[in-house]
Order: C-alpha cells, then sequence, then structure tokens
C-alpha cells in the first residue's frame, strides 16, 4: 500500500488516540472549485512528500502492538481516490479489529458510490465530508469530538446505520 504520511499516534483528529495513514492521491477539487491556487490546500506539503510502501499487514501489526492508539484515521489528501486500497485495508483490519475506522474526505455524501456506502455501513465506518472552504467558522463536531475547519464539514457514523 501506498501511503504519503504515518503517525502512530495522532491526537487532532479524533476523540481518541488514533494511527494517522495520510492517503497518496488527491484531485485537489476543494481548490479548483473554488478557483484557489494548489498552494492555498492544507495538504500541498503532504502532496510533494516521499511515498512510503508499506504493506497493509505491516500497518495493521504496526496499530495492534500499539498500546496507545484506539482508533485508525485516515486523512491527509483525498482516502477516496485511492479507494482500492483503502477498502483492503478495511477488509483486512476488520478481521482483527472492531476498532474504529475514521475516514476524513472532502467528498460529499452524494458523490458516494453505492459500494462505498455498502462498505461504510457493513464495516462501521466513520465519515468526515465536506470540502474544505477558506474564511469560515471552525466548529465542533460530536462524532468525531473535535473541531473542524469549515461550516460544511460534518462527520457521520456509520455504525449507527
Amino acid at each position: 500500500m501506498i501511503i504519503k504520511a504515518l503517525e502512530d499516534e495522532n491526537f487532532t483528529n479524533y476523540k481518541v488516540p488514533a494511527m494517522l495513514i495520510g492517503m497518496p492521491s488527491c484531485t485537489f477539487k476543494c481548490c479548483t472549485e473554488q478557483g484557489l491556487p494548489l498552494e492555498t490546500c492544507q495538504n500541498c506539503s503532504l502532496y510533494q512528500a516521499a511515498p512510503i510502501d508499506i504493506p497493509v499487514e505491516k500497518l495493521i501489526e504496526r496499530y495492534e502492538t500499539n498500546p496507545i492508539s484506539q482508533a485508525v484515521v485516515f486523512g491527509g489528501m483525498e482516502p477516496l481516490d485511492t479507494w482500492e486500497d483503502l477498502s483492503e485495508f478495511i477488509t483486512k483490519f476488520r478481521e482483527r479489529s472492531s476498532d474504529p475506522i475514521v475516514i476524513y474526505t472532502g467528498y460529499t455524501e452524494s458523490e458516494l458510490t453505492l459500494d462505498q456506502v455498502k462498505c461504510f455501513v457493513s464495516n462501521g465506518i466513520i465519515v468526515k465530508f465536506g470540502r474544505f472552504v477558506p474564511g469560515q467558522k471552525s466548529h465542533y463536531d460530536p462524532v468525531l469530538g473535535v473541531n473542524l475547519i469549515s461550516d460544511n464539514q460534518y462527520a457521520r457514523d456509520y455504525r449507527e446505520g
């Protein structure tokens, strides 16, 4: 699996300590739809980072042997743009753990495919939806237990149906 970032313990993206996995791809729709230069994207430096090639099994083992992290968060870039790798991780992780999986996406719910919705529901995934819009006030999201940067962003817990 190719990723761009890996933090074994992240305390800013979910209400419990989480392993943060930065995915490698993005179409930069947040910027292009608003006519903003790509440099304004908060993930611009991540885009330029060297790729990390790590097997899914190694990521899961790394998570399992960490006594601090209690969830896995996919963020940075656009996790849904590398759907095959993401769904492989979800499937293999769920064979070994029921801990929360959180996906930060700039997609809206209406942009999800039927396969993605089925995967989220059947695997109990938490998804943060909404593109970054500069200049908005941050707000607290009760599902994630953290502040989100744009008013249009919110999380949905697919564990609740």
